[in-house]
């Protein structure tokens, strides 16, 4: 980790590419486990994705895995706040101790508001396709004590 590091950078990074670990790799570097397991995850979200228009909705396995995308991404956006909203000094004492200080300005404010908005939606969605998945499946599904439709007399 040496070098400068851009504030603005990372916040850009984070919300266009957090969901494949590169704000990540531009912080850590490639060798950094946890951006390459990020990456991982929104490709098993993304194959989820793909199940789901080849197959088609009623596909369980994407199902389970097209949420998985929808979370990814949102942590992506998570991680462009969580970098656009850190002080300027706290950022410096972490990513620059050495090096010259990242002044912060417009264009971090609009990153932090576009992965706040986008984020959120994307969240919101992951959350409302896998409940309606979740009480359709259980609607489908007979319970195991209801023999039927009850008979009237």
């Amino acid at each position: 980790m040496t070098g400068y590091k851009s504030k603005t950078l990372a916040t850009w990074l984070a919300f266009l590419g957090g969901g494949f670990g590169l704000h990540r790799f531009y912080l850590f570097g490639l060798r950094d486990v946890w951006g390459w397991l990020w990456a991982v995850v929104t490709l098993i979200g993304i194959q989820g994705l793909q199940r789901h228009l080849h197959v088609g909705q009623d596909d369980h396995v994407a199902w389970l895995l097209l949420p998985v995308l929808g979370f990814s991404l949102s942590a992506g956006a998570l991680m462009a706040l969580v970098y656009g909203l850190m002080p300027d000094e706290k950022w410096n004492a972490r990513f620059n101790p050495q090096g010259p200080e990242h002044q912060a300005g417009w264009a971090v404010v609009f990153g932090v508001v576009l992965a706040l908005l986008v984020g959120a939606g994307i969240l919101m969605s992951a959350i409302a396709f896998s409940a309606q998945r979740y009480f359709e499946y259980s609607a489908e599904t007979p319970s195991q004590g209801n023999a039927g439709p009850p008979q009237v007399p």
